[in-house]
């Protein structure tokens, strides 16, 4: 008997190590490596590869050409020379402070690091995180020793598609012990996205505690939407399963989710301890959700006193499509009238996003009409580094 339960205790043992081998796993060696100097050494196993490169948004950008006949800057490349089976590559210049994303194309395939265990999300894509410190900005985006804020992933009932959505809502510190009613900031993703991309990628729960803990902005509820309003949730997370993330998704720019966006401030005002009216309610997005607040704002002007238009897809769908999209500029007359004008109206761009051009005319189309506005402009084009910028910007704006 004792020679059997040492045999299943064996036994159990390999069973346990076989599920667990990764726990004596992990790189001998490291990368990414942020030296004393600010250049960055990236390295990667492989003995058999012919070619290895590494590219992500700390490397200079080039110009690609779409199909849809949009410019687009995608990241350059750069060479990593190998040694006993090890590739390695070093900057040429030091990194400035920003988070990144990067990956690796080993033989023409592109991978993750497999020393890094920090790794993003954009639509179907996956790439690994680098963060270079070194500046108040870039602290923004750190867990630091503040107050934390939670985040709720609720369910609400969206009677237009008959079915759960999800939300991603952030609570500042201190919500869960008080009485207090807040203000509401309605953050809106791009095309591809979802409720969890502010979360993950924009990095809105750490700015939002430092910029609350410094006392540069309001404490406020956030309302990371859903904008695809065909989907429960984000991939993964509804009952469609693992799908296979896309950008080609239904109901997305067509109208649907413009109009049905009261179901989710009523649903919000209802469970949350908000102050439910137009002073206390913001709205702004990137690309698409740009495009979104910008429509949602001027459809319902009687709901946002602060709108944000980050990178905003403007000028991209036909009138026709829907009745949100009509009318426009009677409904911009109406938004900007004495009554309804918002306290901030608030466009960012990056100066190569291929959205540049359309952000300009609507501009010049908000001049002509002696229509106010808030303007930002920086280097870059459609890339996340810019809409966190923005949204560092616009938080500390609101509700004052």
């Amino acid at each position: 008997m004792k020679k059997l339960f040492l045999l299943a205790a064996s036994a159990m043992f390999c069973i346990s190590g076989h599920a667990q081998q990764a726990l004596g796993g992990g790189a001998q060696f490291k990368s990414p490596e942020i030296n004393p100097d600010k250049t960055v050494t990236f390295r990667y196993r492989a003995p058999k590869a012919m070619s290895v490169q590494v590219t992500g948004d700390f490397l200079p950008t080039q110009k690609v050409k779409m199909p849809n006949g949009f410019e687009v800057d995608m990241p350059g490349r750069g060479e990593l020379v190998e040694k006993d089976g090890v590739w390695e590559y070093t900057t040429p210049t030091p990194v400035a402070p920003e988070m990144y994303t990067y990956s690796f194309v080993v033989d023409g395939v592109t991978t993750t690091d497999p020393a890094n265990v920090y790794v993003n999300r954009d639509v179907s894509t996956v790439t690994n995180l680098l963060l270079i410190g070194g500046n108040e900005k870039i602290d923004l985006y750190k867990v630091q020793a503040v107050p934390h804020g939670s985040v709720h992933k609720v369910w609400y009932h969206s009677d237009a598609e008959n079915k759960d959505r999800r939300l991603t809502v952030y609570t500042p510190a201190g919500y869960e012990a008080g009485k207090k009613k807040y203000p509401v900031f309605y953050l809106l993703h791009g095309i591809g996205g979802d409720e969890e991309a502010w979360y993950t990628q924009g990095r809105a729960t750490q700015i939002l505690d430092n910029l609350i803990a410094q006392g540069k902005a309001e404490p406020m509820i956030v309302v990371m939407t859903n904008g695809n309003l065909a989907m429960e949730a984000a991939p993964g997370e509804g009952s469609e399963g693992f799908t296979v993330p896309t950008m080609g998704l239904p109901k997305t720019m067509e109208g649907s989710f413009e109009a049905a966006f009261p179901e989710i401030v009523n649903y919000i005002d209802k469970n949350f301890r908000t102050l439910a009216d137009k002073k206390h309610r913001a709205i702004a997005g990137l690309s698409m959700g740009g495009f979104h607040s910008c429509n949602i704002s001027r459809e319902y002007p009687t709901m946002f006193n602060y709108v944000g238009l980050f990178s905003a897809a403007l000028g991209v769908t036909d009138p026709k499509v829907s009745p949100v999209y009509q009318n426009a500029d009677e409904k911009l007359d109406v938004q900007f009238n004495a009554k309804n004008r918002p306290a901030l109206y608030y466009i960012a761009i990056g100066n190569t996003d291929f959205l540049y051009k359309s952000n300009t005319e609507y501009r010049q189309k908000l001049d002509s009409l002696g229509y106010p506005y808030v303007y930002l402009e920086t280097d870059g084009g459609h890339i996340w580094r810019n809409w966190r910028t923005y949204l560092a910007d616009f938080a500390p704006k609101l509700f004052k």
